[in-house]
């Protein structure tokens, strides 16, 4: 990461907003960019960390998932509607998961136009110590305190429950 700045970029933004006469959208413009530049920082920390397990963020979630999953098995759709992303965006990730043997895919049982993923033995070891890393180096690092990361978290979830992200 760069050095830090001298003053915050998203401040002297909000002061350019209210300067400008845009008094009533200048704190949510600052709220909103400095939400999008937080989970930028994250982002690019959790990506590093994962790097050495051979992953991305985006990957990672996907082995999470299938680690929660009671049989270590979804089908491809329920799993794109779980992690929120695009059939496409889940294809990608899966084919780079097979590709290193972390994840498989499976005909349905009972049902020939569904596709299974399943977690294999070495992608449980690899969502392991993925997942071990994480909780040290980010999430016991987050720079939030308990209070703040549950506030944080109901804010959030308020927004997104009031954008349609769920009921």
């Amino acid at each position: 990461m760069a050095s830090p700045l001298s003053r915050d970029p998203i401040a002297q933004a909000r002061e350019q907003w209210i300067s400008h006469g845009w008094e009533a959208e200048a704190e949510p413009m600052a709220a909103i960019t400095a939400v999008m530049r937080t989970a930028s920082i994250y982002l690019q920390r959790a990506d590093s960390i994962l790097k050495p397990h051979g992953l991305t963020f985006a990957r990672f979630e996907v082995l999470a998932l299938l680690g929660f999953s009671k049989r270590g098995s979804l089908p491809m759709s329920q799993a794109s509607e779980l992690l929120q992303v695009h059939a496409t965006s889940l294809t990608n990730s899966v084919d780079r998961l097979e590709s290193t043997g972390l994840v498989r895919r499976m005909a349905h049982p009972t049902d020939g136009r569904t596709r299974l993923l399943e977690l294999t033995k070495q992608g449980q070891q690899v969502l392991n110590a993925a997942r071990d890393d994480l909780n040290e180096l980010l999430f016991a690092q987050s720079n939030l305190c308990a209070s703040d990361a549950t506030e944080l978290f109901e804010i959030l979830s308020r927004f997104r429950k009031a954008s349609g992200d769920f009921v």
